[in-house]
């Protein structure tokens, strides 16, 4: 098998180049991979030259549009059609890269990838996949962001895709899936949690019932689904407490002396526990439901941040993670079906 070629939004993220560039060369470096570092030819270089990269497989793209944070996907696509995050996306439907990876705007990530590349076949709505670790095995958290406002049907597709992820990338013989809300108990939670409990009782997947906020961290399930809005502030506050904890806890070691000797006594197990909880590790999420793989980063990710998203994106290419969601998806081909049917078919909700 060919190496693995990805393309890499060298203009994304909050520090844009200056930090994407370096941790894409690191990744270059770490594994045998190639690279397409899309953006300002010059800025991207100079970068390059600076590195002193030129011997690494790694070309540039030209894509002079910059997509700001703050700017709408529906704007993105028709005003800036050359931008880096675009072009990224043109280069994977034209077959001339494996993925993408991007730090940018992720609402314009999604956009692009669904207009540009397209989603797999049944797949409504491609959803962001958060890899978090727990007492015992990562798990699976999705979505993370991308839709905000979803259906029964889509919570659904979410989850059987977390499933075959997670099957085939992780290894996870039979990975279990639980429902996010309010209460473990059958009928707890608002009308989509509760319509969505529903489809997967239905639905031959290892569904395993509802997961409180508080159960994310045990390890007890493989998948747990929401909708990107409450994934989204789930994943906000575990950065912000994982933050404020570290920043806490070197206040109370600089209070007393003993609390630095203890420190130091305890300080490979701290070091131990900071990488397991610090984002940049996993370095980004993975978009599923389009045709090629995207990784969606923190838009403050650092370079390792950036380097390690380029290697996870890099070990799906390598592990057919698209081809086993395409396969395993056409499984469930007929439930989807019906559960579209059922769903249309119901009254509303008051």
């Amino acid at each position: 098998m060919n190496s693995p070629c990805i393309a890499v939004d060298a203009m994304g993220g909050d520090y844009g180049p200056e930090v994407v560039v370096p941790g894409a060369i690191a990744a270059a470096r770490s594994k045998n991979i190639s690279l397409v570092l899309v953006g300002k030819e010059k800025e991207i270089a100079s970068i390059v030259a600076q590195e002193g990269a030129e011997d690494l497989d790694i070309q540039i793209h030209p894509a002079e549009e910059v997509v700001g944070m703050d700017e709408k996907p529906s704007e993105v696509l028709r005003k800036k059609k050359n931008s880096s995050i675009q072009e990224a996306f043109v280069l994977a439907r034209k077959g001339q890269v494996d993925g993408v990876v991007s730090a940018g705007n992720s609402g314009a990530t999604l956009a692009c990838g669904m207009f540009t590349v397209g989603r797999i076949k049944g797949i409504e709505r491609p959803a962001l996949a958060s890899i978090l670790p727990t007492e015992k095995n990562p798990v699976i958290l999705i979505d993370v962001g991308a839709n905000v406002d979803c259906k029964p049907i889509h919570l659904l597709q979410f989850g059987l895709m977390a499933e075959i992820f997670a099957k085939h990338v992780l290894d996870i013989t039979r990975p279990r899936i639980g429902l996010l809300t309010i209460g473990e108990e059958e009928g707890k939670g608002n009308s989509l949690v509760k319509q969505t409990f529903e489809l997967f009782k239905a639905s031959p997947s290892n569904f395993v019932g509802n997961v409180e906020g508080r159960d994310i961290f045990k390890g007890n399930v493989d998948v747990i689904v929401c909708d990107g809005f409450v994934g989204n502030v789930c994943l906000k506050l575990m950065e912000g407490l994982a933050l404020s904890l570290t920043n806490l806890l070197k206040k109370e070691v600089k209070k007393s002396f003993l609390a630095q000797l203890g420190f130091l006594i305890a300080r490979r197990a701290l070091k131990s526990f900071g990488k397991k909880i610090d984002y940049a590790e996993y370095g980004g999420a993975p978009l599923l439901g389009l045709k090629k793989i995207a990784l969606v980063c923190h838009g403050a990710s650092n370079s390792k941040a950036i380097k390690n998203a380029i290697l996870m994106a890099a070990s799906f290419i390598e592990n057919k993670a698209n081809f086993h969601l395409e396969d395993g998806l056409a499984k469930y081909e007929e439930l989807v079906s019906f559960c579209k049917t059922t769903e249309t078919s119901q009254p509303k909700s008051a």
